[in-house]
């Protein structure tokens, strides 16, 4: 286990908090004096307490006069009742205070860490599992609530207590503040010395609860492929396994609660008896008085409550820097598309796009493109033809600087666009990709979502173009309705569509149309190809395409294999030349690539 597990980063998860803290440092610090008072007042309401029984003591010896007794009596009843008022009051603008920093707390730690994720490469999110990153950065909201509560909850009011306790303590006599001092050093010390050991069982539970998530979401996910295959019982085999190893991880790490309670029975009951023991000494020997030994017994039971808390926030620490461990790794990794200092936003105008001496591969040992020139003009419809992994994809996705080339430049408008912005980059572009994946919104949001300032006029008109208000007139909550997760309440066509119209309303100069009909029957992708033929008009497009049928208008018909151009022209010029396209459109005959 302990190989699996790295070990926690405390001080560089710590300074992730603080950085998220410091910016309300002035509420964190008034919550603390907040607590010193609270503990300041328990440990005054003992002292009161003193009073009363030594006061009364004297009153019954005959050594104290009644109605000096009784003013006694009401000086001290005027000050706990103040006390008690300034208490109720302070706990309540302490909680108030307390909710108001962990919501912001919450909120700056999920918006820091989501910002950071969204902006990573494409490469991390295809290598990273989606139920683990939502595991995390729900647990990282938890977390920190819970370590300022560790703070404010847990270690505080003992420190402040420790010390007033001591200092009373030593007003009176120095050995039971000693015992009471090295019962609680003891304490702490066996309990931080168990839970350094319990922690790395605690991070091996947090990374097979992941693992758990993340295949959980796959599951889901793949719930149709488990249907049509008939795989529900294997499916069920393999999470009962990963069920049973988070079971498994989760006794390992309570198993060493077992240990700590143990070992804090021992040290408090030995604790508590020579708190008994020497007091009780020195009352047989007339050093202290009977009120004082109360007021021993009772600051020191006063202790016990903040102790118990104190290794409870112990473990709550433990377990929150445990989920910071796991969340914080995603903040150190950096993005591998790096921002130009300075870089510009791109405003494409006319839509040239050109790749200059490209050179890339997915591995160093693998080189997909090698010196690839390619020049596309302004309004040209290019199309990209190859058998899978010639690299008509991979062209896109450098476009859309998903990737960076390793050598040589792309160039749109003569601008590199290493130097301008990604977001700018692809805000520039438009696409109709192969599989329309659309949010769990309506279909009127998730067409708005490629230009969120449009009118409602302007997203209807896309609507229209793509042909879809008159399927949506068939539902009864028309535009509104929800088309559920990844568009799974629509259609293959329906949802090609609803990608149409995104296009149409992003309005760009550069559209790419990867496969864009490939998944659809025939008769949809003849409906669906003629609004596309509408949509290239005026716009530079780059077409991917397995169906060749579906690129005999294209001005230009590039044909790629193993990363290289081998032909390129028209339709009617490629079929009566000896070739890989002709080759590939006799095989086909209107069908797909294989």
């Amino acid at each position: 286990m302990e190989k699996e597990t790295k070990d926690i980063n405390f001080k560089y998860n710590f300074n992730i908090y603080w950085s998220i803290l410091k910016k309300y440092k002035p509420l964190f610090f008034g919550i603390l004096l907040l607590t010193l008072f609270m503990s300041a007042s328990l440990t005054l309401s003992k002292f009161l307490f003193k009073e009363v029984i030594d006061k009364g003591t004297e009153f019954a010896a005959g050594d104290l006069a009644k109605n000096q007794f009784i003013d006694i009596l009401i000086w001290i009843a005027i000050i706990f009742g103040t006390i008690r008022i300034f208490r109720a009051l302070g706990k309540w603008f302490n909680i108030h205070m307390i909710n108001q920093l962990d919501s912001k707390l919450i909120f700056d730690l999920k918006k820091k860490l989501f910002n950071h994720i969204i902006h990573l490469s494409h490469n991390f999110h295809t290598t990273n599992k989606t139920g683990s990153l939502i595991s995390r950065l729900m647990r990282g909201g938890s977390a920190i609530e819970r370590m300022t509560d560790v703070i404010v909850f847990n270690a505080a009011p003992l420190i402040f207590q420790m010390i007033l306790v001591s200092s009373a303590l030593l007003l009176f006599s120095w050995v039971p503040a000693l015992i009471s001092f090295l019962t609680i050093l003891i304490f702490i010390s066996y309990s931080y010395f168990i839970q350094q050991k319990q922690r790395k069982a605690n991070v091996y539970a947090n990374k097979v609860e992941d693992i758990e998530k993340g295949k959980l979401s796959d599951y889901f996910t793949n719930i149709d492929s488990i249907k049509y295959f008939g795989k529900e019982n294997d499916v069920k085999r393999r999470f009962s396994k990963l069920a049973d190893n988070s079971r498994e991880a989760l006794v390992k790490h309570w198993n060493y609660f077992r240990v700590l309670d143990a070992g804090h029975a021992i040290i408090l009951g030995l604790g508590t008896f020579l708190l008994m023991l020497f007091p009780l000494l020195d009352f047989l020997n007339g050093k202290i008085s009977i009120g004082t030994i109360v007021f021993i017994y009772t600051v020191y039971g006063d202790l016990m409550g903040p102790l118990f808390s104190f290794v409870h926030g112990m473990r709550n620490f433990y377990r929150s820097m445990a989920d910071f461990e796991s969340l914080f790794q995603y903040y150190k990794v950096e993005n591998e598309i790096k921002e130009k200092p300075g870089a510009e936003k791109l405003k494409v105008r006319k839509g040239t796009i050109e790749f200059r001496n490209v050179f890339f591969g997915y591995t160093k040992k693998r080189k997909l493109l090698r010196d690839f020139n390619l020049d596309i003009k302004k309004n040209q419809k290019v199309a990209f033809v190859g058998h899978s992994g010639s690299g008509k994809s991979t062209l896109v996705k450098l476009l859309y600087r998903l990737y960076d080339v390793e050598k040589g430049a792309i160039f749109i408008d003569n601008k590199n666009i290493r130097n301008v912005k990604q977001e700018s980059l692809r805000s520039e572009l438009s696409i109709v990709p192969q599989e329309c994946v659309l949010f769990d919104d309506t279909i009127y949001n998730n067409i708005k979502f490629s230009n969120p300032k449009a009118t409602k006029k302007e997203v209807m008109k896309a609507i229209k173009f793509a042909q879809l208000d008159k399927i949506i007139e068939t539902f009864s909550q028309k535009e509104k309705t929800i088309v559920g997760e990844r568009g799974v309440r629509l259609s293959g066509g329906e949802k090609q569509r609803v990608s149409i119209a995104r296009a149409i309303l992003a309005n760009k100069k550069i559209l790419v149309l990867d496969e864009a009909t490939s998944a659809l029957d025939s008769e949809t992708e003849h409906e669906i190809q003629k609004d596309l033929e509408k949509l290239m008009v005026g716009r530079t497009s780059i077409i991917i395409a397995h169906r060749l049928s579906t690129i005999m208008k294209a001005d230009k018909i590039v044909v790629l294999k193993n990363g290289k151009i081998i032909q390129s022209g028209y339709h009617n010029q490629l079929i009566k030349q000896p070739g890989e396209y002709k080759k590939l459109w006799n095989l086909q005959k209107g069908g797909y690539i294989k």
